[in-house]
């Protein structure tokens, strides 16, 4: 393998290849011709003495060597991100940009008012949301801000919990016109339930005994969260919604309350050399009360109580 070391323009072009499955959508996220991304390819090939992909009529298939390196490339890619993201934002100054990462729901639903809000006192702020079910490495600096379904365990993180969001089972006005409300547990059976396509352990740990919310009974399955609320919306069927979001909406209708109880643990995360920039901090601590006032609308009442006066600054995890 060469001593000279690749600059990030070649793994950049290895990530978009990696990423778009060819040079041409390569080329064309990355705004480049192909030719000159194709040369990319070849000289990273070159200096790392390497084959990354296969060519074929069909195009190029990713070697095993090629998979193994992806991950060192998106961290590089996160690491160039952050650092434009840092170059942007003064520490003393309350302009820049912060990334914030999220649910599909909570990002989409919850968190634009709240932003609408900070910019309007804020107009140098530029957002960037990271929407996704997947966690997003706040080590790495995949983003400045996320909002977790869990507790986070990372020694260099802070983190602010923000109590429980409710769950339920909801249906629209239309459809239970149509097919009537579920009196029991039992009788979800007979009904179009909205659901996942592939079961994920949080949603098997948090399903009570005895609720046929299963993937063979689900009329509609999705591991698309904005897709299921938008087919609850529209009258499909019977599926899970936060409670905040559904109360929103008068024409949801919640079923089977008092049948069980679920709710998904929330915090507020960032890391710990974030707090000495004022951008980040006056974001993060608006954040904190703003989502603590979402979680209220439809949180248990002894989860709720008291719980903006207890606010404490960010503790250590």
């Amino acid at each position: 393998m060469a001593d000279l070391d690749p600059g990030w323009e070649l793994y950049r072009s290895f990530l978009a290849v990696m990423r778009e499955g060819s040079l041409s959508g390569a080329a064309r996220m990355l705004g480049m011709t192909q030719p000159s991304l194709g040369r990319h390819v070849r000289e990273l090939e070159e200096t790392l003495g390497v084959s990354l992909f296969a060519r074929s009529p069909q195009g190029l298939a990713p070697t095993d060597l090629a998979h193994a390196l992806l991950p060192h490339a998106q961290a590089m890619a996160s690491a160039s991100a952050a650092l434009r993201r840092a170059a942007a934002t003064r520490h003393d100054m309350m302009s820049g940009v912060v990334r914030i990462a999220a649910s599909e729901v909570i990002g989409v639903e919850v968190l634009p008012p709240m932003l609408a809000a900070f910019r309007q006192r804020h107009p140098g702020v530029v957002i960037e949301l990271s929407l996704s079910s997947q966690l997003e490495n706040l080590l790495r600096r995949d983003a400045d801000i996320a909002i977790r379904t869990g507790r986070p365990t990372q020694d260099a993180l802070v983190a602010r919990h923000l109590g429980k969001i409710a769950l339920g089972m909801y249906a629209h006005k239309r459809y239970l016109k149509a097919h009537g409300f579920p009196k029991t547990i039992a009788d979800l059976a007979t009904h179009a339930l909205i659901g996942f396509d592939h079961e994920k352990p949080y949603i098997r740990a948090m399903r009570p005994a005895g609720l046929p919310y299963t993937r063979e009974n689900f009329a509609l399955r999705t591991d698309n969260d904005l897709a299921a609320l938008a087919s609850l919306r529209a009258g499909y069927g019977i599926g899970f919604c936060q409670c905040g979001v559904a109360q929103r909406d008068p024409a949801l209708v919640r079923v089977l309350a008092d049948s069980f109880d679920l709710s998904m643990d929330t915090w507020l995360v960032m890391h710990e050399d974030l707090r000495r920039n004022m951008l980040m901090r006056a974001l993060y601590d608006h954040l904190a009360i703003a989502l603590v006032d979402y979680v209220e609308t439809a949180s248990p009442p002894e989860e709720t109580r008291d719980r903006k006066r207890m606010l404490r600054a960010p503790t250590k995890r």
